[in-house]
């Protein structure tokens, strides 16, 4: 019976750290190694995560730094740049290549709160399909007589004060990518 919330519970914490996973790739105005993510880089025939090819750093507070370990792979790093989602402008040395990170426009701030608002309502619609999943779980095990319907209810209102909280989280999240957006 308890095997149902516990259930509940990890879909939705896998949902938050989904979500949260999804606003690290969303650039705001101050440079982050984790912009970096989800870029690929073709290292010999293989893609492979830009963070396992080269040492990222952030000297400045708009300033990335990326030192390949094979001077070679500078052309395929700025390339897998230059066609991401991120719109930034690598340029190199020959050794490292340098990314300003350009403030963002008041337009683009907006754009980028809308995108994370969109993925927090994917997030929430998954948690609350969670929980719809799971009262769909509990009527079975008292349609088979596994549950007294008291349980049945108690069980409902406990995985309903779970999707409450992991609403919140969620909503939680969103408010803390929006400030982080719109600082200045």
């Amino acid at each position: 019976m308890y095997q149902v919330l516990i259930d509940c519970e990890d879909r939705m914490k896998k949902t938050l750290a989904s979500l949260k996973d999804g606003f690290s790739a969303i650039r705001t105005g101050r440079a982050s190694v984790s912009l970096f993510d989800k870029i690929r880089v073709d290292y010999y025939g293989n893609k492979s995560p830009l963070n396992q090819v080269a040492n990222i750093s952030v000297p400045e507070a708009r300033l990335i730094v990326i030192q390949p370990w094979d001077k070679n792979l500078i052309g395929e790093i700025e390339k897998a740049i230059r066609t991401s989602e991120l719109s930034l402008n690598p340029s190199n040395d020959g050794k490292v290549i340098r990314i300003a990170i350009p403030p963002l426009t008041e337009d683009r701030r907006k754009e980028l709160a809308k995108l994370a608002k969109a993925q927090a309502e994917q997030g929430r619609v998954a948690v609350r399909n969670i929980r719809r999943d799971g009262n769909d779980e509990l009527k079975k095990l008292l349609k088979d007589g596994e549950l007294t319907e008291d349980e049945e209810a108690k069980h409902g209102e406990e995985l309903q004060k779970l999707t409450d909280n992991y609403i919140t989280r969620l909503n939680q999240a969103l408010e803390e990518k929006e400030n982080e957006i719109f600082e200045r």
